[in-house]
């Protein structure tokens, strides 16, 4: 969860924000995920996750802070 991603080397300016249940994720990810049942996802439109975030609003923020558009997915 904490390896560095370059969101300036992207073209497509669209990313998609959706939450993923923790016990889906691997074990390291899950272990790192501490007592949270529930983390979101920033995606970008090839389907890549960029980002885990604890919290909706933060994955909201970071894309913007980094000039993309995020787009939630239900």
């Amino acid at each position: 969860m904490n390896t560095p991603y370059d969101f300036n080397d992207e073209k497509n300016q669209i990313v998609y924000v959706k939450a993923v249940n923790v016990a889906d994720l691997p074990k390291d990810v899950r272990a790192e995920a501490g007592d949270l049942e529930q983390l979101y996802a920033v995606h970008d439109a090839d389907g890549q996750r960029l980002a885990l975030v604890a919290d909706r609003r933060m994955a909201f923020t970071l894309a913007r802070q980094n000039d993309f558009s995020p787009v939630p997915v239900h």
